[in-house]
């Protein structure tokens, strides 16, 4: 009876769930810190391997943090993006602030400002360094003049042609003006820059899947006899492959780390001369740094450059061994 109650008992605590649960996870863990340890028996030569795949991930994600940085740069230059509209000396100031309320409606514009020509020709006189000779004027040659700022969709089409032609019609301007070239050549550049980051980085995530498959493949072939004696007692292809997959796991989160490290060092060095120049320049352009988001985001495409990379490397030559 006791025998039968044994019996009976065995196979429920075999295959309960949370023993089944601990089982995985303590050769999980198993797994991991063993890949650990082999990592840090070749101190040198995995520091090189991470290295190399930090530089690769850094450097786009440097370029990615360029764009960002371009992208602030170019929403301090609005005036290069705005219209100009000079209006006639005959139209006073009430009327003038009558013309900035109807553009303000108006479809296609995302901003409009006036300034008034008292205070265009104080600017005038602060800036210009003719300040003696305007001081002689008995009348203030300059007129209103109202800035039109383009929503940015329009500015990058050829309606903007259209609203410039449409605000030269207007009875109280005398004259337009809109430098639209420069602009579309700037979104040109940005766009093929950000489509060349694109490239880059594809193919530097190509390169980190190289490095690590290498990785991989002379750390199989090192630990042949190991894993032939394994299989000889009956081991799995996952028991097998799990420590080279953690060992590529690992190797491409410390290479993100290590992006991430390298990207704040290159931050560090530049803020302060960025800083002095945007101020010779009265800016407060401030460089921009990874978020957290962005950050995290990093290190989760390091780590799972490298797990894919072990993955295929594990597959491939294992296999080419007869192992499997």
């Amino acid at each position: 009876m006791t025998m039968g109650t044994t019996r009976n008992k065995a196979p429920s605590q075999r295959f309960r769930p949370g023993a089944l649960l601990r089982a995985w996870l303590n050769q999980h863990l198993r797994a991991c810190l063993f890949s650990i340890v082999q990592i840090l028996k070749n101190p040198l030569g995995s520091l090189l391997t991470i290295g190399v795949i930090g530089v690769s991930l850094s450097l786009p994600a440097a370029f990615y943090l360029a764009l960002g940085n371009i992208a602030q740069l170019t929403d301090h230059w609005g005036g290069g993006l705005e219209i100009n509209l000079f209006l006639k000396q005959e139209v006073e100031l009430d009327a003038a602030r009558e013309l900035v309320e109807k553009l303000t409606a108006t479809t296609g514009i995302g901003a409009v400002e006036l300034i008034d020509r008292e205070t265009a020709l104080k600017e005038y006189r602060e800036n210009s360094g003719f300040a003696d000779a305007l001081a002689g004027l008995e009348d203030n040659p300059l007129p209103h003049v109202i800035l039109v700022t383009p929503e940015d969709d329009l500015v990058a089409s050829d309606r903007s042609e259209e609203l410039l032609a449409t605000l030269q019609g207007l009875p109280e301007v005398d004259s337009a003006q809109f430098d639209r070239q420069w602009a579309l050549r700037l979104f040109s550049i940005i766009d093929i820059f950000r489509r060349g980051v694109y490239i880059l980085a594809t193919l530097l995530a190509f390169a980190v899947l190289l490095i690590i498959g290498n990785t991989i493949r002379l750390a199989i072939y090192n630990r042949r006899d190991e894993i032939e004696i394994n299989q000889l007692f009956g081991a799995t292809d996952a028991f097998i492959q799990r420590p080279f997959l953690y060992s590529g796991l690992i190797h491409g989160l410390a290479g993100s780390l290590m992006a991430w490290l390298l990207l704040g060092l290159a931050a560090l060095l530049l803020e302060n001369p960025v800083v002095r120049l945007s101020s010779l320049y009265n800016s407060d352009f401030r460089l921009i740094h990874l978020q957290p988001m962005e950050t995290l985001l990093l290190i989760i495409i390091g780590s799972v450059l490298g797990l894919v990379g072990s993955w295929v490397a594990v597959k491939r030559h294992i296999r080419s061994i007869g192992l499997s």
